[in-house]
């Protein structure tokens, strides 16, 4: 599986060969590091999507900026937006019904 999902995107990525990419993790990584690496990577996957939905509802700038989201509605509503893009939805499909949800939580604010 490690494989599959890392190690062959991975050096892609990285333009190396999947056994040079190995031969790195496992020469810089401990033993209990090794045995967690897919699941830390299925948990880094999903922290990455809450901060690329993060990015791309450009929360940064309603909840920080502009103050016209709280960061509790913003919260609730990236993790119900991920948990739809984990169940096989698409990224641009939910994108755009966050959006909407949103512009939903601005009209409504303050």
């Amino acid at each position: 599986v490690c494989q599959k999902d890392i190690i062959k995107p991975l050096s892609k990525d990285f333009d190396c060969t999947p056994e040079e990419l190995e031969h790195i993790f496992f020469e810089k990584l401990d033993m209990s590091q090794l045995l967690a690496f897919h699941a830390t990577f299925e948990t880094s996957q999903y922290e990455c999507l809450i901060n690329k939905l993060h990015a791309d509802l450009r929360l940064c700038w309603f909840i920080g900026t502009l103050e016209l989201v709280s960061k509790d509605d913003a919260d609730e509503l990236k993790v119900k937006l991920a948990q739809k893009i984990m169940d096989g939805q698409d990224y641009s499909d939910v994108l755009k019904e966050g959006q909407k949800e949103l512009f939903e939580l601005i009209k409504n604010s303050k």
